[in-house]
């Protein structure tokens, strides 16, 4: 009788743990097709931008490029970018002229241990000569960027999102534990160099790090060893704006 019992509740168990993978792979929603056609397009954007296939990373809800940029699936793309550009700089989109005006940057709470690293990342931004574009902290919504803690593995400092909409890219990852041995100065330089990608600046050094086409700033070209928008220089880079990027801010802002 034992031994009955035993098999009944076994079988019994069976029956629920089939029972419950049959439900959930009833449950499975597939991703609405309109999410699928968008993360087409933001692909076709980013090789438009110049970018080759091979510096694409798919990571889930985006795509990153060149380890450091982040292109959110569902992104709106910018006008205008319907071929591959021949010079360099920028991605095209900026900051549209109302909101250049105060770019709000909430801190997570993950990275308050470097805010006088964000602080100075800012104060960079804001002191360029003939701009107008300028970049505060705020402590409740709405903000523009989240600035915020991530792992993102060995080799890769931060990642920042491009403008797009006429609003700064929405968000900044930076691994703060990785950086942490960096020096004060580096570190802000990470993260100055960050909010370069919101503001649209492409790594001034792209043609050398294999990307293949960029857009132009007007007035300002040419290749800058001292550019803080230079990529692959986590650690070592500029930990200032150059005069360069600087002119390059004060041509679009």
């Amino acid at each position: 009788m034992k031994k009955n019992l035993k098999k009944i509740a076994f079988v019994a168990m069976v029956a629920v743990v089939i029972a419950a993978c049959k439900k959930n792979q009833e449950t499975v929603t597939p991703e609405p097709q309109e999410t699928v056609k968008n993360a087409d397009k933001v692909l076709q954007h980013i090789k438009n931008l110049g970018f080759p296939e091979s510096s694409i990373v798919d990571n889930g809800n985006e795509y990153v490029v060149e380890e450091d940029i982040i292109f959110p699936k569902n992104m709106e793309i910018p006008a205008n970018t319907a071929g591959p550009k021949t010079e360099q700089y920028y991605t095209g989109s900026i900051v549209n002229a109302t909101k250049k005006l105060n770019i709000r940057i909430f801190v997570d709470a993950s990275m308050t241990s470097m805010s006088s690293e964000i602080n100075n990342a800012i104060a960079q931004w804001n002191a360029v000569p003939n701009s107008t574009l300028r970049f505060s902290i705020v402590t409740t919504a709405p903000y523009d960027i989240l600035i915020k803690n991530e792992n993102l593995g060995s080799g890769v400092c931060g990642q920042g999102q491009f403008p797009s909409g006429g609003s700064a890219g929405a968000l900044v990852k930076i691994n703060k534990n990785y950086i942490a041995g960096n020096s004060f100065a580096q570190r802000a330089r990470t993260i100055c160099h960050e909010f370069g990608h919101c503001i649209s600046f492409r790594h001034t050094n792209w043609a050398a790090i294999g990307e293949s086409s960029a857009t132009n700033v007007p007035g300002v070209t040419g290749t800058d060893a001292s550019s803080i928008m230079n990529g692959g220089q986590c650690g070592s880079g500029a930990t200032v704006l150059s005069q360069k990027d600087k002119d390059a801010t004060a041509a679009l802002y």
